[in-house]
């Protein structure tokens, strides 16, 4: 197999893996808290210090669009998860926080949405799951060093 298709075929069996295991994920997601979206934005500001985020940045780690973020923080911010702020560094940005009820909120679903990943995750062992993690950062820091 050449370099080229070699490239395509890790490609394919990746974005392949990646929507099967979501898929799963998605459906044993406890919606009836919140959609997996907005998990996904609570997940990247959680991961922050101060569980603080400037909007901008949170736009580079989520797959929605910006204006489509933007309704969603509002949302959150509207059900007490996140505030906003004005960023003291740029006038014109937005720091997005979450509330300690966002957290609680966000920690209950990421207990219950692990024991899914953990599922999911089973059919690799132990070796199979830090060579899958290392490879995956390796991937993700060539296309984007920040």
């Amino acid at each position: 197999m050449t370099d080229r298709a070699l490239s395509v075929a890790a490609w394919e069996a990746l974005f392949r893996a990646q929507v099967t295991v979501m898929r799963a994920l998605g459906s044993e997601f406890p919606s009836d808290t919140m959609s997996l979206n907005e998990y996904d934005v609570l997940f990247n500001i959680s991961r922050e210090p101060g569980r603080r985020l400037r909007l901008k940045d949170l736009n580079r780690h989520v797959l929605l669009t910006q204006p489509s973020v933007s309704r969603m923080v509002d949302r959150l911010v509207s059900r007490g998860l996140l505030e906003k702020s004005d960023d003291p560094a740029d006038g014109r940005g937005t720091i997005v926080s979450m509330t300690p009820h966002g957290f609680e909120v966000y920690r209950a679903v990421a207990v219950a949405h692990m024991g899914g990943i953990n599922r999911q995750m089973a059919a690799l062992d132990t070796d199979e799951l830090e060579t899958l993690t290392a490879l995956c950062d390796k991937l993700r820091l060539a296309v984007d060093p920040e």
